[in-house]
């Protein structure tokens, strides 16, 4: 992909190449997808994110756009899923019983994150650093909040109130 010269880098390769791959591996591990079929999923996949975000990448602002870059299965298919699943003869039904039925990935530039369940821990599938020094602080979503100053996956903690 292209370049911006003297910025940070505009292509969105290594973020897709994270979210096809764990997409992916989703499929896979439940064993009723071949190795063709995957391949094909994932280049149909990789086109579909690259297109879908062709005009909503902001390298200088990583965190605008997010919710447009989010893929989202909620009890409802993603729409980018299920046509890359459709180039390789999955149904819905098919995909509901391999996805989770709540996931939701996070695809921004230099980070990509997912959740699995409503309540569950937010993981880093990929994280990279800027080139400069990134202000997206101060625009704090519910999930910049969790993963403000993190560098790992979250851990759950368990507070207990004595009376």
């Amino acid at each position: 992909q292209s370049q911006r010269r003297g910025g940070p880098r505009a292509d969105m390769v290594p973020e897709i190449a994270a979210a096809v791959g764990f997409v992916s591996s989703l499929l896979r591990t439940r064993g009723c997808v071949s190795e063709r079929q995957l391949q094909v999923f994932s280049g149909a996949l990789r086109e579909a994110l690259a297109e879908h975000y062709k005009h909503h990448w902001f390298p200088e602002k990583p965190f605008k756009g997010s919710g447009y870059r989010c893929i989202r299965i909620n009890h409802k298919m993603d729409p980018i899923i299920s046509k890359a699943a459709s180039q390789i003869g999955l149904s819905l039904p098919q995909l509901y019983q391999l996805l989770p039925s709540e996931l939701t990935l996070w695809v921004d530039p230099y980070e990509v994150s997912y959740r699995i369940g409503e309540d569950g821990s937010i993981c880093v599938l990929y994280e990279a650093t800027a080139t400069k020094p990134v202000s997206s602080y101060g625009m704090l979503t519910c999930k910049n909040q969790m993963m403000l100053g993190r560098t790992s996956p979250s851990k759950n903690y368990i507070m207990t109130v004595s009376s």
